[in-house]
């Protein structure tokens, strides 16, 4: 694919404009306020339509929202049919395409040095929110020792003009961090805010560390993604971002962060976290700020679709008999983990489901079905749970395991993880397992088979 034959989604402003000509875009009365309305409309038209907000609170900067609220979104970004979307992400994970440098970047159009955070039309969205939070600023941190990049979104609440409070989960940032903080010194950030849905969706991506998730949004682009260095320090981030914070995070130093609404749909508490020091803010002129609503259709999606192709991609290394895996809304995109398979060995369903749970320690239940069951249904995987599967024989129990602090049923993050063997057991009898079906019903056209009742529906007798 060359530049000339970029997908939709691989430039922001290009994407409002496709949602635009396709019926997809709505405008807010000029002047909303940050605190709750904006969210409150966003989430009206949550998956539905994306929402531009024209000077909210009084602010200069434009606001989107709902860029990505459904998953046909998604694949229209990349180009693809809805069914090819998992796949060709977990090619792109396989295969990432190096970044290119350029000196001169539509980032960089303007550069503040005396930063207040507060110019920035930063919302508040759910009632118990401590205040403002920046929720889709892709945070870039470079590892100290080799030099490599990651790149990953976390709740930013605004704390001062130039401060930052920061949950870090125990990922690849939390890591790079602990290796700066050991040495005494500060990790250098970069927090891009307004990208393509290309790159957004490519900080999700559940990859191993020192895998530089902007070389996943140039193979998803087809060709390097643009990046340009940081003012103030080395982190390269994307060159068309609307708005990039450069600054730190700071050794040694945690502040009251939380709370915030979050995927789980309920509260990250208030606790002491990391605090990051803005040093710098660059922008393009008439920037675009992009808000992602917390617990939102958004917030559940960007991280669902490509942690959904990194985790086939990992399972599929070891399991030739996978075909499909599935996060499903009502295990809130991150902690019920569906996976199809195809004539597995015996045994293996249980093996898999182990490989499955360690994943990402998110993954709190994992249900393994037949291919004849379409994980993308939570009712078909139902009902293979309640046919196939037998508590003292397909179920397997892991105590004490790493899960996610977010969740509140856990200690510290600390709980039980499940797997189930919903797949058909070894019978003697083949047919106790045959799925009863209705031959041709899947070809009849029901257009010309059936009309509406006439008006005296006896006539139709």
């Amino acid at each position: 694919m060359t530049n000339n034959a970029l997908p939709v989604g691989a430039d922001l402003r290009g994407w409002l404009d496709h949602l635009q000509a396709t019926g997809r875009l709505s405008a807010a009365r000029p002047g909303v306020d940050l605190r709750f309305e904006l969210a409150g409309i966003a989430s009206r038209l949550d998956g539905d339509r994306a929402v531009v907000f024209g000077k909210p609170g009084g602010k200069d900067i434009t606001v989107v929202s709902g860029l990505l609220s459904r998953r046909e979104w998604m694949a229209e970004a990349l180009g693809v049919a809805e069914t090819e979307l998992i796949d060709r992400f977990q090619q792109a994970c396989q295969d990432p395409v190096p970044w290119t440098e350029v000196e001169h970047a539509p980032c960089q159009e303007e550069v503040i040095r005396e930063v207040d955070l507060g110019s920035l039309p930063v919302p508040t969205h759910n009632e118990h929110d401590h205040g403002p939070y920046i929720t889709a600023g892709l945070l870039i941190a470079r590892n100290p020792t080799t030099g490599s990049q990651n790149v990953s979104i976390h709740r930013l609440q605004v704390s001062g003009p130039d401060r930052l409070g920061a949950l870090l989960l125990p990922r690849h940032t939390a890591a790079f961090f602990g290796q700066a903080e050991a040495s005494g010194t500060d990790l250098e950030v970069a927090i891009a805010i307004g990208v393509d849905p290309l790159t957004l969706m490519s900080s999700q991506a559940a990859v191993p560390i020192d895998h530089d998730e902007l070389e996943i949004a140039g193979a998803l682009r087809g060709s390097p993604l643009p990046v340009t260095k940081a003012v103030t320090n080395e982190v390269r981030v994307p060159a068309d971002a609307e708005i990039v914070l450069e600054g730190r995070l700071l050794a040694d130093v945690r502040e009251p962060e939380g709370p915030f609404g979050e995927f789980p749909q309920y509260y990250g508490p208030r606790a002491d976290r990391h605090v990051v020091r803005i040093d710098a803010m660059t922008h393009r002129r008439d920037p675009i700020y992009h808000t992602v609503v917390g617990g939102g259709l958004e917030h559940l999606l960007l991280g669902c679709i490509p942690r959904e192709g990194s985790f086939l991609a990992h399972l599929r290394q070891n399991f030739q008999s996978v075909r499909a895996v599935h996060l499903p809304r009502g295990g809130v995109c991150r902690y019920h983990l569906y996976v199809q398979v195809r004539d597995p060995e015996p045994g293996e369903v249980k093996n898999l489901i182990l490989a499955a749970l360690g994943a990402h320690y998110d993954i709190k239940h994992v249900t393994v079905v037949d291919s004849d069951v379409n994980v993308f249904d939570p009712d078909e995987v139902e009902w293979a749970v309640a046919t196939r599967f037998q508590a003292d024989r397909d179920l397997v129990l892991v105590g004490g395991a790493q899960g996610s602090r977010l969740d509140p049923s856990t200690t510290d993050g600390v709980g039980a993880k499940m797997g189930i063997d919903a797949t058909v057991p070894p019978v003697d009898d083949e047919d106790r397992f045959t799925r009863i079906r209705v031959p041709g019903a899947e070809e009849i056209d029901l257009e010309r088979a059936v009309t509406p009742a006439p008006a005296n529906w006896r006539s139709a007798r």
